[in-house]
């Protein structure tokens, strides 16, 4: 997608605060400076445009990037939050849950793991959980960013660690490596997304 126009529409914390366009969303998640804002900034074209948190696990809100009006971008707060009381981490977790969930325009995750490392175990409690019979199929792509930062010939190696920690599951979801530097890996990051913009199909649950 040509990305020209953008805004940031809203911080929400609770449903009744998300918009009510039903525009398709793409949820973006991962732990705290893994590389979201960049992932998002290179996305739309943009340096700045989403910041990065000078306090890492600050963040509780859900951010709501709306791009050429066709589709909203969802900055889901990072997890591994070691600087967030119990009391504070439990009630944006439960508030992150129930959009998953929950959200019926919800398209899709792309979840971002760092290359360079092995994921640690909130990555793949959330990866399992994401590809849980629980969420009903929701379609999740694993992004492994910071990609420049090791050599090319170490991408294959890198790929097989990191799916091998997640218990990869092929027929659920999709891989794809990624560098804000260098840009590699965002037409393909960009035909998932648009793939599932045009899915018709609801994967979220509904409230009872």
């Amino acid at each position: 997608m040509e990305v020209h126009n953008v805004e940031m529409v809203m911080s929400a914390v609770g449903p009744s605060q998300y918009p009510t366009d039903k525009l398709p969303e793409i949820a973006l998640i991962g732990r705290s400076n893994v590389g979201k804002s960049s992932l998002t900034n290179t996305l739309i074209n943009r340096k700045s445009f989403a910041r990065t948190s000078s306090q890492p696990g600050k963040t509780q809100t859900l951010n709501f990037y709306k791009v050429e009006d066709q589709v909203f971008f969802v900055d889901v707060p990072g997890y591994g939050y070691a600087k967030v009381s119990k009391s504070s981490r439990a009630k944006f977790q439960v508030m992150i849950g129930e959009y998953l969930s929950k959200r019926q325009v919800l398209k899709g995750v792309v979840q971002l793991v760092d290359a360079r490392h092995a994921p640690s175990k909130e990555d793949v409690e959330m990866y399992q959980w994401l590809t849980s019979d629980e969420m009903g199929g929701l379609p999740v792509l694993v992004v492994a960013t910071k990609a420049d930062k090791i050599a090319r010939g170490r991408w294959n190696k890198a790929e097989s660690t990191i799916k091998k920690e997640l218990q990869f599951k092929d027929q659920t979801s999709d891989f794809e490596i990624f560098s804000s530097e260098t840009k590699y890996g965002k037409d393909i990051v960009w035909e998932w997304i648009e793939a599932r913009m045009l899915d018709g199909t609801d994967f979220a649950e509904t409230d009872d």
